[in-house]
């Protein structure tokens, strides 16, 4: 049983606050990181080798660890990665989702998102493979499925668009949050989509669908959207506020637009 202490806890606000029995939780893969302060702080390595001793496959280890050395400046995503990909070299879907996509630990679940998304040649069954990770519970790991897919979605930028335009209308907000979430132009620490800052009204079958949108979760990404077009093609975003604007427009439009006109604002 884990102590009521550990699981009820709230997550530090810098790593020099973090109880080093929490990091000892986390690193024994048993709870959940609570927030990206947690995130950071996981020994990954140390992580990995709870997932690998109980099922005799210390012999990988070797490969994890130089994958992770050879890194000219890791971080917590890119060892992630690293992991993820390493995996992927030594074993298949199966093992991913047997032994890593539905562990405790959010961490090793990361790893089975990068793992799983290097299977899949096509678009419709990449995303097909990365709904669970995009509907997980979890922050850390809707946004290390979208790390793992956006790149392979801007080289197909029409079929994205064609599936994310149905799971904009999932009963999951997490599901409709990445649908936006993942397309952004611009976006954080991922590839901009030139082919969205250019055109962004390309976008528009996702957006239309979650202008009015229910959950926070999803107007701050719709939002977000909007606001990274504005960073290119300024009179669309104004053409898109007016149009919304028309009629009697609830108040999630309205949260969304103020959100998606913040830099258009700010340079008035």
């Amino acid at each position: 049983m884990i102590p009521e202490h550990i699981v009820n806890r709230k997550g530090p606000r810098s790593l020099k606050d973090l109880n080093p029995e929490v990091l000892a939780y986390l690193n024994a893969g048993k709870v959940e990181t609570k927030n990206l302060m947690e995130w950071l702080a996981v020994d990954q390595l140390a992580l990995l080798k709870t997932v690998l001793e109980p099922l005799d496959k210390m012999a990988w280890y070797s490969s994890f660890e130089v994958a992770v050395h050879a890194q000219k400046k890791p971080t917590a995503n890119s060892n992630t990665k690293v992991i993820g990909e390493t995996f992927a070299q030594l074993s298949d879907t199966a093992f991913a989702k047997a032994h890593l996509a539905t562990h405790s630990s959010d961490i090793v679940r990361c790893w089975a998102c990068w793992t799983e998304s290097l299977f899949y040649d096509t678009t419709a069954t990449l995303l097909t493979a990365m709904q669970p990770y995009a509907a997980d519970a979890h922050f850390g790991l809707r946004e290390v499925v979208i790390f793992a897919t956006k790149e392979r979605l801007i080289d197909d930028l029409e079929t994205a668009i064609t599936i994310l335009t149905k799971w904009a209308k999932s009963t999951d907000e997490n599901v409709r949050r990445y649908a936006a979430e993942v397309l952004r132009p611009v976006g954080v620490w991922t590839k901009k989509i030139p082919q969205l800052q250019e055109h962004p009204e390309r976008g528009l079958p996702i957006l239309e669908l979650l202008k009015s949108d229910t959950s926070k979760y999803v107007r701050d990404s719709v939002g977000n959207w909007l606001n990274d077009a504005s960073k290119s093609q300024p009179d669309w975003v104004q053409s898109i506020h007016t149009k919304w604007q028309k009629g009697t427009p609830s108040k999630e439009t309205l949260y969304i637009l103020k959100k998606g006109m913040r830099t258009i604002e700010k340079n008035r």
